[in-house]
């Protein structure tokens, strides 16, 4: 059995979401590999302001994309996302809650640790 990777608070990672299944392998995890230019590594919950802004940058995550195993996010959902996209919606006020165990220890070459403590979920 593969061990997972570290999480941002140097424990093993715990899986995001399985419904809906995420992540880039679409394993439940915020795993990352060589295919993965997006670095799909930040456990979030979406929130409607993150959604719309997210929208606003040319990444609609509502509208489903079956051809990518994509059911299309709502409010609520967990999910894992672009580290370099949490930088930007942290940088614009609109942030979605991590959650850190699930978080990818990578994330940490993109984000600042205390920022993401700020933004963590009440689990």
């Amino acid at each position: 059995m593969q061990q997972m990777p570290l999480n941002v608070l140097g424990t093993e990672m715990t899986g995001c979401s399985r419904d809906p299944l995420t992540g880039f392998y679409r394993t439940g995890a915020c795993e990352t590999g060589s295919e993965d230019h997006g670095f799909h590594l930040v456990c979030i919950t979406a929130t409607a302001e993150f959604l719309v802004f997210s929208q606003s940058r040319g990444n609609d995550l509502t509208t489903a994309r079956p051809e990518y195993g994509f059911p299309g996010l709502l409010p609520g959902d967990r999910w894992c996302l672009c580290a370099d996209r949490w930088q930007e919606a942290f940088e614009a006020g609109v942030a979605p809650p991590v959650h850190l165990e699930s978080t990818h220890i990578l994330a940490l070459e993109f984000i600042d640790l205390e920022n993401l403590k700020q933004h963590a979920a009440v689990t």
